[in-house]
């Protein structure tokens, strides 16, 4: 399998603050892997690494088997990003702003199919072009990065909180076409801390904590580290069988309903028990992302005192050196930050 983003042992500090420590990533082709970790866990850090707008400390780091930092010109005409936090030109309208990032990346905004496929997307999106940049909220301000990189057959997309400020229908949109994108051979690295997001479109999931990945594969892989909820009707079952299984954890009867924990890769144990006590009203509910994230990160995720959570805030409020602060506002500059 083909692998798009690599990163081997990769560093990145700010003066003492450590924003990654250590951290190995591997995105294969063709894939839609999810980069899960609360704020301040490194995420945006990272994908700036992988877009050139930070070199690394130590380490490497290899995007569609490039460097990023010596060859971020070449890279960008490849890959198509999409920011959390996306600012606009105030006087451009948002239709001009689409088209400027497509010449950016070496598009042409006069080619058919770029203008077929953008007025696709701002009629999916809901999206109205014409109004100027200052006008727009949050949510169409993300609407247009979304757009400009959609509209374009990108062979990589990084998406860093992509649907921050918009509603439901909009991020189902989104969803959308993201599958589409991937189904025309595209691969997306996404970043985010929505594990809705994350659990409907993922095939594979890396964990990040303090600059440094603590978890990853398939989400079926991940889920056996949790438990399913399981609870049924209370109403004369004699629960003693159930307490006595390894698998059980937590037996309680409460409200009517008895409720436990199962390990989810033992659930077959429990079942043959449930269905011999004959009971009623059963539910099941298997773990999500949520449950790996506390798992992980407890009540600790952002700890007091700096370390590697308070070095992924922005590079240049981090102490970010001034050569590559501005390297990475030339860079970003109508690449999302705008």
């Amino acid at each position: 399998m083909e692998t798009i983003i690599q990163t081997v042992d990769l560093h990145k500090h700010f003066g003492r603050v450590r924003a990654l420590d250590g951290l190995n990533l591997e995105v294969h082709r063709g894939e839609i892997h999810g980069f899960l970790g609360p704020n301040g866990a490194g995420k945006s850090t990272t994908l700036r690494v992988l877009l050139g707008l930070a070199r690394a400390t130590s380490g490497s780091a290899t995007v569609l088997g490039l460097d990023p930092w010596t060859r971020s010109v070449e890279l960008h005409r490849r890959l198509a990003y999409v920011p959390g936090d996306v600012r606009l030109w105030p006087n451009l309208s948002g239709g001009e702003t689409i088209d400027l990032l497509s010449r950016l990346r070496g598009g042409a905004s006069d080619d058919a199919a770029y203008r077929q496929r953008k007025a696709y997307l701002c009629d999916a999106f809901d999206f109205d072009p014409g109004k100027k940049g200052r006008t727009y909220s949050k949510g169409n301000r993300q609407k247009v990065a979304l757009i400009a990189a959609l509209a374009t057959d990108a062979e990589l997309y990084l998406l860093d909180e992509p649907t921050s400020g918009l509603d439901p229908l909009m991020e189902a949109v989104f969803r959308r076409e993201v599958l589409a994108a991937v189904e025309r051979g595209a691969t997306v690295l996404l970043s985010s801390h929505i594990l809705s997001e994350v659990e409907v479109l993922c095939h594979r999931v890396s964990i990040i904590r303090a600059g440094r990945v603590v978890d990853g594969g398939t989400l079926d892989s991940l889920r056996h580290l949790t438990r399913s909820e399981v609870s049924f009707a209370a109403d004369g079952v004699d629960t003693r069988a159930l307490a006595e299984l390894g698998a059980v954890h937590d037996l309680t009867a409460d409200g009517g309903r008895v409720r436990f924990g199962a390990d989810s890769d033992r659930i077959a144990e429990v079942l043959p028990v449930l269905g011999a006590l004959g009971v009623q009203g059963l539910i099941i509910t298997p773990p999500s992302l949520e449950e790996l994230f506390l798992r992980h990160y407890g009540d600790t995720s952002v700890r007091a005192g700096g370390g590697a959570a308070s070095g992924t805030a922005d590079g240049e409020a981090a102490g970010e050196p001034a050569a590559e602060h501005t390297r990475r506002r030339h860079l970003l500059g109508a690449r999302g930050r705008g």
